[in-house]
């Protein structure tokens, strides 16, 4: 009955890590690009169970030599085992703004940080004030070849990244001309957006301001060509990949295996109760 305790405690500390990753959904269901968490349990190892005062030598099971039973298994609860994040691609809505960007498919856009690159998909950018195309917190976003300087209302972004001007830059030595693939007229190529791929994805580590952080097990961003490229779509942004209904049917869960642990323990509680009060007289 002690051990009912324990066990109903675990249970209701993985619907604590359920019911956080669910609020953090719903409180994000309106940030650009952001991708819901599932909070993933396992169990603690289960107990073989075997009668200690039965020799049972030829009854269970029949012949064998064993001496004690096996009634069968028990369970003793759950533990945390991870936050996972799903990188489900989000619906993409229409912003009408230059400098907006969204990636439709796998893939990840890098900015400069304080910290080193970090990566994002949120493309809500602004101009900053030396011209360099930023992130709404301040952080330059990243080409092949470094910071993209361009000015409003004179760049263009094509379907695999490249950042096209205004022919009358073209003589500016960080201007790369590449007509095989100019879709405008009286444009060139000013860079790429540098779009990177990683190994595990799923191991990524959310840094807060839609950015993410790479680690040993992600393994290292690797620059994506641009066949393999997501489709980069100018003027729009990506939604967050959360459903509000399913969310708040998760929370609804939540509270009802939360009650029902806490139930567990209080049960355990009263039969603990009648152990000592009433049987124990006897």
């Amino acid at each position: 009955m002690i051990r009912t305790w324990f066990t109903g405690a675990s249970g209701m500390r993985a619907q604590q890590f359920r019911l956080d990753a669910v609020a953090n959904n719903l409180a994000n269901v309106d940030s650009v690009a952001y991708k819901k968490d599932t909070s993933v349990h396992k169990a603690f190892p289960e107990l073989l169970l075997r009668r200690m005062n039965d020799d049972g030598v030829y009854t269970h099971p029949f012949g064998s030599g064993d001496a004690a039973p096996i009634i069968g298994k028990l369970g003793l609860g759950v533990e945390f085992n991870e936050l996972y994040t799903v990188f489900e691609q989000g619906a993409l809505k229409e912003t009408q703004s230059d400098f907006d960007v969204a990636l439709d498919g796998e893939g990840f856009l890098t900015v400069d940080t304080p910290w080193g690159e970090r990566y994002t998909r949120a493309g809500g950018f602004i101009l900053g004030k030396e011209g360099f195309l930023e992130t709404k917190d301040g952080y330059p976003v990243l080409g092949e070849n470094g910071p993209i300087r361009v000015k409003e209302n004179n760049f263009q972004i094509d379907k695999a990244g490249g950042v096209w001007i205004n022919a009358a830059y073209a003589d500016e030595p960080e201007v790369m001309v590449d007509r095989a693939r100019n879709e405008w007229e009286d444009t060139v190529l000013l860079d790429t957006l540098k779009i990177v791929r990683f190994y595990e994805p799923r191991y990524l580590e959310k840094q807060g301001a839609s950015l993410y952080r790479t680690n040993e097990i992600a393994g290292e961003a690797e620059l994506m060509s641009l066949e393999e490229r997501p489709r980069v779509v100018q003027g729009f942004l990506e939604a967050a990949n959360v459903d509000p209904v399913i969310e708040m049917v998760e929370m609804i869960g939540v509270n009802r295996a939360y009650e029902a642990n806490q139930k567990v323990i209080q049960s355990g509680d009263q039969m603990l109760g009648v152990l000592l009060n009433q049987v124990a007289r006897v």
